[in-house]
């Protein structure tokens, strides 16, 4: 190849040329061809598989939290602003800040549940029948006749719903009778009456897609649950859902403005504070671990790009001797290794990005042909794998795989300006 007359700038047309000229070259003529497919390939899948395994692991997070906020609500707002005579007009102030969905007052109290000789302990959650809905998950595996028998009717007070695990277990159906054990009872002109119990009956069984819940949790009208358990008149807390659960900290200092003073107001991360700092470390030690799957990839290039200086030798000398300058030698090494990186880069985030969008098809695809179930609904408690590419991940993903292939390229680029042409050409 001619060097141009005159000194040229970085990346010319020339280095270009013959970066791609020395990775098309075949292996008689010195080139590196079959290593640098290896490399290749080697890039596209570590690229894939990390995009792919971050997304999966996103879609996961995403569906577990949405049942677990949807059960728990993401806001909360606890003190003296539920006794005042003002929490009605608080629980419209805040409905009124931007981002909040829903409000609505709760209740939740230990109880004992006795049906037969069989015994268990669950959790009592008082919700007024207009703000049922707002726990979808619960509120959608509801018949409507059981969401209508819900606190409505002459006999709406004397019906609950039942987690269908803590139902199974106890071995109750729909309209069976239970006995309620209240440990504070409710208060009468001759004090509290303490250990009451009431005779109930189910008005429908819920799955919250949470089996922890279902076999916990059982739902009672807020009335009738203030006046069990002696809490008649009172709200525990003020439960808060809001549209984006993941920016609840930028809402806290409006919400504790709407709900006036005296008001106390927690997330769901301060509640789930175990579950969600299990998630952040588990993402975080998947995306290293991943990462250097990518650097052990773009090593790959190391190899090949020596195995090209190697064999260039000869071509090295004669440039240098011609006027090219050691820079441009590394460049030419550098484009050919970067060249391989970067292809290998944007491959991988294409076919990761086309596998995550169509995992459905692709799932269903893989049972038609093995003729079995790859996600039973009844394990998982879902019908699809769940995928969510987030552009973060697939930013520093391609940042990162494209900078681990720079720098395996650098390495034996430089160790190409090194050779002295006349100790190379000494014995051509």
């Amino acid at each position: 190849m001619n060097l141009p007359s005159r000194p040229s700038g970085p990346f010319s047309s020339w280095e270009i040329g013959l970066a791609l000229r020395y990775l098309r070259a075949k292996r008689k003529e010195g080139g590196v061809a079959l290593i640098a497919i290896i490399s290749f390939i080697g890039i596209l899948l570590a690229v894939m598989a990390l995009i792919v395994v971050l997304s999966i692991m996103s879609g996961f997070r995403n569906e577990l939290l949405g049942r677990m906020l949807s059960f728990n609500g993401h806001m909360y707002v606890q003190g003296s602003v539920l006794t005042s005579l003002d929490r009605d007009e608080a629980l419209k102030r805040i409905a009124a800040v931007p981002g909040v969905v829903s409000v609505a007052p709760l209740n939740e109290a230990q109880s004992l549940v006795r049906v037969g000789s069989y015994t268990t302990g669950a959790v009592v959650r008082g919700v007024r029948p207009e703000d049922l809905a707002d726990t979808k998950f619960v509120f959608d595996s509801l018949t409507p006749a059981e969401r209508d028998s819900f606190g409505k009717g002459a006999y709406g007070g004397d019906r609950i719903l039942m987690g269908a695990t803590l139902a199974n277990s106890m071995g109750v159906r729909v309209g069976d009778p239970i006995t309620l054990f209240s440990p504070t009872g409710a208060d009468s002109a001759f004090g509290n009456l303490g250990g009451l119990e009431k005779t109930y009956y189910i008005g429908g069984l819920f799955r919250s897609g949470a089996a922890d819940y279902d076999r916990a949790f059982m739902f009672m009208p807020l009335e009738q649950q203030q006046l069990f358990f002696g809490k008649e008149g009172v709200w525990d807390v003020i439960e808060i859902k809001v549209a984006n659960a993941d920016k609840v900290g930028d809402m806290t200092a409006a919400v504790r403005d709407a709900a006036g003073p005296g008001a106390i107001v927690t997330d769901w991360r301060e509640r789930q504070a175990a579950f969600y700092g299990a998630l952040k470390v588990e993402r975080v030690a998947m995306s290293i671990i991943l990462g250097m799957v990518v650097a052990i990839a773009a090593l790959n290039i190391i190899s090949g790009i020596v195995m090209l200086v190697k064999n260039k030798t000869k071509d090295i000398a004669i440039l240098r001797t011609i006027g090219a300058s050691p820079s441009s030698i590394l460049r030419v090494f550098f484009m050919a290794g970067s060249m391989i990186g970067i292809a290998g880069t944007v491959a991988g985030l294409i076919l990761g990005l086309l596998f995550c969008l169509n995992i459905g098809a692709i799932q269903h695809a893989l049972e038609w042909v093995f003729q079995t179930k790859l996600f039973n609904s009844d394990v998982y408690m879902l019908d699809a794998i769940p995928a969510e590419v987030d552009p973060v991940d697939v930013i520093w993903i391609t940042v990162w795989a494209t900078f681990m292939s720079c720098i395996a390229s650098l390495i034996p680029s430089w160790v190409a300006t090194r050779i002295d042409p006349i100790e190379a050409l000494r014995y051509e």
